[in-house]
């Protein structure tokens, strides 16, 4: 039996912790996202979160969980009778595979029998198993957004709806969703972060003493599993204790009108879309307020509320990092006060908690059973991957067993997000090539004057916004330039998305075919003509179809599918100018734009001096791409024939890595080739040995002046690719694409 690491002896991380056990204590707030670097103890006190929630007791043999109080009248296997036997068991933890099929997820019917018998015989799916317990999507950036859909709508209706072909089943599906991403490896789109109730920031403590603390837990868990856990127990049983007190209170709790115009002023002064941000944030201060075990609702569960509600619901559009400037909301908390000056005060000592330790405070102040962290769920712990907690002020402090502990962020050496960073560049003023960090949450390049200078300095019309997580500048399109919509040909296979055509398990139907596993959709009428010259020969007279499994059909659907785009952009002397360089960034910004509307994988290579360098491998995170682009210096010779094969050797890569996801290769360059000898023949070959892969590439032609040599249509030729002029690529916001070459 595998025994779970306790959740008391996470260290630090408090702003997980605490949303965790809010969710607990009220489900109804809808869920946490975990957001953070990998090796942050994410999975790991989830998993460990389903060991404090109170024992589920059900009708006994009932797939689908039924509480014998109240069961689900539309239940499969109901309906129950009110004597009906039931029985006790824990709170499940149910994990979602990143590759889960659809019917994986919620469930599949049987349509031979339902087609042939009548009978609705359906197969539980996960939503299902996770009812009245927890659902945990690891990487739930990498699921497909429908799936993400279908979660985020059983979550909030608690019901999940199977219907096909006309056969529907209805089962009560209530569950606490927990997800965590890694952001380098890609964003969620903004409506689907909108969805998820809250969502904290992790990040692994720089401070040795932590991490030494976080290691030598990990190791004594690995030797002594049952032991370790043991002696955590206590902790873990008075946390869970307080989660199920926590949920009693709750009922009783009030919300008083000045705690709703103080929600009410905060998401009106962060500008969020709708009322959903509303709703959580009372939510929320509801369950802050009973797991504090106080009876009315504070301006202290209102600031709590809105630092785990709001921050994700302030992102927009794919340029846009979430978080949220705590000056601002004091100020808008201050506001709501001045404007109400007669309501009784919120937060004197009288609403706290006997064991309120403070906004950021997760739970109480007891001590470990090992003197490291607090038992409860309020010590400043890390996990056994790393971390510390965040104040609010961007400095990790914790009190572990190790003594008072502190990492905060000073000068010199450390980043803006507490890091302590090594080089910022190569000598060369390339930024460092990224093989174990595709976010772009590394080390960035210096800055080189003269000629090598990162074209697009503060003054750059390629305007900059915000950072790329790690405090970089973010290249942002101007003017809302959009992109023309470039598309792979042929038919694909890959995974959906909204680029190319592609065989997907959704869109139009084109045709049916004999299945070759579980029928993921009916193709009905074909499925009828191959049963009926049989009816007589099976001695149907009457009644319902005859089915054999062999008449059945499976529907062939043509659909969209996302791709690899990749770029491999000229980064050269002749490409320095300002206004030719802006435009380029504006161009490919404005494709990086459309990548993620698409929902393409994209990734960047850039060509000058002598070599080809990837500054970006294939990633979802089209914010890593565009900081990589906000970085990008320009000068030197031009290898155009690096930049070519460098080309062909990352699509190799990748075609073994993910090989139904068919590539595009947008090549922006004047087509001259100046580096090596024989530049221009070494060029040719290269542009054949890309050829031969078979990746369909388009040219962008950034030769500009009276006088032209047309390189790159040569290029284009050579490729036996589209050629396009960069002016053709873009226009603005309802205009029409000028023609192309």
């Amino acid at each position: 039996m595998t025994v779970t690491y306790p959740f008391s002896a996470v260290l630090g991380m408090a702003d997980m912790r605490l949303a965790l056990l809010l969710n607990a204590v009220s489900p109804a707030i809808g869920g946490v996202l975990v957001r953070g670097e990998k090796g942050t103890a994410k999975s790991t006190a989830v998993r460990a979160l389903a060991a404090l929630l109170p024992p589920v007791r059900r009708v006994a043999g009932c797939r689908f969980g039924c509480d014998p109080a109240e069961p689900d009248p539309s239940c499969p296997d109901g309906p129950h009778p009110a004597d009906a036997a039931a029985e006790t068991r824990p709170a499940r933890l149910v994990e979602l595979p990143v590759g889960a099929a659809e019917d994986r997820v919620v469930g599949s019917l049987d349509l031979e029998k339902a087609l042939g018998e009548g009978v609705r015989a359906f197969e539980p799916g996960l939503l299902a198993a996770a009812h009245r317990g927890v659902l945990y999507v690891d990487e739930v950036n990498l699921l497909h957004d429908h799936l993400v859909d279908l979660l985020l709508d059983a979550a909030a209706m608690g019901r999940s709806h199977v219907e096909r072909e006309g056969v529907s089943v209805s089962h009560a599906a209530r569950f606490l969703l927990v997800g965590t991403m890694n952001p380098e490896e890609g964003e969620l789109r903004p409506q689907l972060l909108d969805r998820f109730g809250l969502t904290v920031e992790v990040g692994a403590s720089r401070d040795p003493a932590v991490r030494v603390e976080v290691v030598r837990r990990r190791l004594d868990a690995d030797a002594d599993p049952a032991g370790f856990a043991a002696r955590w127990a206590d902790a873990d049983a008075e946390i869970a204790g307080q989660v199920a007190a926590a949920r009693r209170r709750l009922p009783g709790v009030r919300l008083p009108d000045a705690a709703l115009r103080q929600i009410a002023e905060v998401c009106a002064a962060f500008d969020v879309d709708g009322m959903r941000a509303d709703i959580v944030t009372a939510r929320t201060a509801l369950a802050h307020a009973a797991w504090h075990g106080r009876d009315r609702v504070s301006i202290d569960d209102v600031r709590v509320a809105a630092r785990l509600a709001l921050p994700h619901r302030r992102r927009r559009d794919p340029f846009d990092t979430p978080g949220l400037d705590e000056k601002r909301l004091d100020e808008a908390l201050q506001r709501a006060q001045d404007a109400h000056p007669d309501d009784p005060d919120d937060r004197g000592p009288e609403d706290r908690g006997p064991d309120d330790g403070g906004p950021d405070d997760g739970g109480s102040d007891r001590r470990g059973p090992d003197g490291g962290g607090p038992a409860g769920s309020g010590a400043d712990r890390s996990g056994p991957d790393g971390g510390g907690r965040s104040d609010g002020s961007g400095d990790a402090v914790d009190n572990g067993a190790s003594g008072a502990v502190q990492d905060r962020a000073s000068g010199g050496d450390a980043g803006p997000d507490g890091r302590t960073e090594g080089p910022t560049g190569t000598d060369d003023g390339w930024p460092r090539p990224s093989t174990d960090d595709p976010g772009g949450h590394g080390q960035r390049p210096a800055a080189h004057g003269g000629r090598d200078a990162a074209a697009g300095g503060d003054d750059d019309p390629a305007r900059k916004r915000g950072s790329g997580g790690d405090g970089g500048p973010v290249a942002v399109p101007r003017g809302g330039l959009r992109a023309r919509v470039l598309t792979a040909p042929g038919v694909g296979d890959g995974v959906p998305g909204r680029r190319s055509r592609a065989r997907t398990g959704r869109g139009r139907t084109t045709g049916a075919r004999v299945p070759t596993g579980r029928v993921a959709a009916l193709h009905l009428p074909a499925t009828v003509r191959a049963a009926a010259p049989h009816q007589a020969s099976r001695g149907r007279r009457t009644g319902p179809l005859r089915l054999r499994p062999d008449d059945v059909r499976e529907a062939v659907r043509e659909g969209r599918e996302g791709n690899l785009v990749l770029f491999v952009v000229d980064a050269s002397g002749s490409m320095g100018a300002r206004q030719r360089m802006t435009a380029v960034k504006d161009a490919v910004l404005a494709l990086l734009t459309d990548a993620y509307q698409r929902r393409d994988k994209v990734a960047v290579i850039a060509f000058r001096g002598a070599a080809a360098r990837t500054l970006l491998p294939a990633t979802s995170s089209v914010l890593a791409a565009s900081t990589r682009l906000a970085e990008l210096p320009t000068g030197g010779r031009t290898p155009l024939a690096e930049g070519l094969l460098a080309a062909t050797g990352l699509l190799r890569v990748e075609r073994l890595r993910d090989p139904l996801r068919r590539p595009l290769v947008l090549i922006v360059t004047d087509g001259r080739a100046t580096a090596g000898t024989r530049p221009l023949d070494r060029a040719a070959a290269a542009a054949r040995v890309l050829a031969a892969t078979g990746a369909p590439c388009v040219v962008v032609d950034c030769e500009t002046g009276p006088v032209r040599l047309h390189l790159a249509r040569r290029l284009a030729t050579q490729l036996g690719a589209p050629h396009h002029p960069l002016a053709a690529l873009t226009h603005p916001p309802g205009g029409a694409l000028p023609g192309a070459a």
